[in-house]
């Protein structure tokens, strides 16, 4: 979140409020535009801004809802837009009350809400809020999507490192467990007339179980948790394969193998993110073991990870975006 202090002037004034120069006051007396972006600098921030995604897809909507902590002599609120190419303030046309509901359309966006009297004069506002969109290198072209969805040509696929996946990650297992998905499973059965949501849940469940509930990697070693307890090791990469599926959709396995060996550890690694050239990785399916080609033939077990930072209803979002 932006957390530099927002100076206003007169003309960001205006265009909050929607004022013309010239506003008259209860008294009769004119007050002019200049006046009213003075006071505004007085203003307090002590409003806050909530339901903030981590980051956004292109058109996924932004549903904010402001708090202020004090006690609510009006109940009217003016939200207010700051985009980058523009760097000027703007009001948001049918937001007037304390719950935002938008459309994620540009990265960078700035949101603020202002709490207003019957005169339309600022009481408390907020810090701005960011939009952070990030589309996870898929885009939202057809040949990004298509790749997304498993169909590309071999010429296509590149090599990747193990710093694509580096990070904390956590399983999504236990969320499954404990009901935090079932608004997904619920979702994918209204978008398709193949299967319930309860079968959905059935044939995840079979595919996110996993006693491994934490993975770290950094640098090139792998840190498995299961129940509190770690195990290391280190890994280098050994290369990939390419699989095809029933539905004749592919997908790509990115390969790494344990330097020494550990019974700890599993000999093997294998990735498999939607990705098939280098790029970060938000979320992926991993699968391990000792033997390479039975790894190969595993597509029922895939113990799926997202970074540990996020909870399970930005999680939840994110899977139902794809």
């Amino acid at each position: 979140m932006n957390k530099h202090l927002f100076t206003w002037s007169s003309v960001v004034f205006v265009a909050l409020i929607g004022l013309s120069a010239c506003q008259q006051a209860d008294d009769g007396e004119s007050v002019s535009a200049d006046d009213q972006g003075t006071a505004a600098n007085e203003v307090p921030e002590n409003i806050m801004i909530e339901g903030l995604a981590g980051h956004y897809h292109t058109n996924d909507a932004i549903m904010l809802e402001a708090s202020y902590a004090g006690e609510l002599e009006y109940d009217r609120w003016k939200w207010i837009e700051k985009n980058p190419e523009t760097n000027e303030w703007d009001p948001i046309a049918g937001q007037e009350n304390a719950d935002f509901t938008g459309t994620a359309e540009v990265d960078g966006q700035e949101i603020k809400v202002v709490l207003v009297d019957e005169q339309d004069t600022p009481i408390a506002q907020s810090l701005p809020v960011v939009i952070s969109i990030d589309d996870h290198g898929h885009g939202h072209d057809e040949e990004s999507q298509a790749i997304y969805a498993g169909y590309f040509e071999d010429e296509q696929i590149e090599d990747r490192e193990l710093s694509d996946w580096e990070g904390d990650w956590q399983s999504v297992y236990p969320y499954l467990l404990d009901g935090s998905l079932d608004d997904v499973f619920a979702h994918k059965a209204a978008e398709s007339d193949d299967q319930s949501a309860e079968e959905y849940k059935d044939y995840y469940t079979v595919g996110y179980e996993t006693d491994v509930d934490r993975i770290v990697i950094e640098d090139a070693f792998f840190h498995f948790y299961q129940d509190g307890v770690s195990h290391s090791s280190e890994y280098e990469y050994d290369g990939y394969e390419v699989l095809t599926y029933e539905k004749g959709n592919r997908g790509v396995r990115y390969i790494f193998k344990q330097v020494e060996e550990s019974t700890d550890m599993p000999t093997y690694i294998q990735f498999s993110d939607h990705s098939i050239f280098p790029t970060d990785s938000h979320h992926f399916h991993l699968y391990w073991g000792d033997d390479r080609e039975a790894l190969l033939d595993e597509v029922t077990n895939w113990p799926t990870y997202y970074p540990a930072d996020l909870n399970a209803e930005v999680i939840a979002r994110e899977m139902m975006a794809h």
